[in-house]
């Protein structure tokens, strides 16, 4: 017997306003708010997932009914499925974002966690700065989450952004540096 890692990742997720604040806030609105509050953010809402298998780990002489054996095997599947991760174009731009910013300093910081996911053996889905920012930008704009103009990219929902910067902690954080 065996389990098969797998990863899933999304340029960007339906709920991610209501996921958002839910780690920010203690309370929680009502579901039948929260659904309003997805319709609202559908209207126009495309995005991708992107679906990674990893190889098969076997469960051969995995004892059931010992909690180190099991937590240890909890512990390699999600190292596993943290490797599998796809690091897509609006996580690499969430990530290297300042309150403002322009778009060659964004390249630029993006160039820089692409080369720290590069050293960790990261599971890339775009190469350079220039590639993430030209293709994270416009989706993360149209969610309302940044706005570009005037030569200059802006935060409009830290909470939201902070949200898509974090797919990637798993990759960055290291016992000396911790991302956000």
């Amino acid at each position: 017997m065996a389990i098969i890692p797998t990863a899933v990742a999304y340029d960007l997720v339906l709920e991610d306003h209501v996921l958002a604040r839910q780690g920010v806030k203690r309370t929680q609105k009502a579901f039948s708010r929260e659904l309003a509050e997805m319709v609202r953010y559908a209207v126009g809402y495309r995005s991708r997932a992107v679906v990674t298998f990893g190889k098969p780990l076997s469960i051969e002489g995995i004892d059931p009914t010992s909690r180190r054996e099991v937590l240890d095997l909890a512990h390699t599947i999600m190292a596993a499925v943290g490797r599998l991760h796809k690091v897509l174009p609006t996580a690499v731009v969430a990530n290297a974002m300042r309150p403002s910013i322009t778009r060659r300093e964004l390249e630029s910081r993006a160039d820089a966690v692409l080369d720290t996911l590069r050293s960790v053996g990261a599971n890339l889905g775009v190469h350079s700065g220039a590639e993430a920012v030209a293709k994270g930008v416009e989706p993360l704009e149209g969610r309302g989450i940044i706005v570009a103009e005037r030569g200059r990219i802006r935060v409009r929902d830290r909470n939201v952004l902070r949200y898509y910067a974090r797919t990637l902690d798993h990759l960055l954080a290291s016992p000396s540096r911790r991302t956000h």
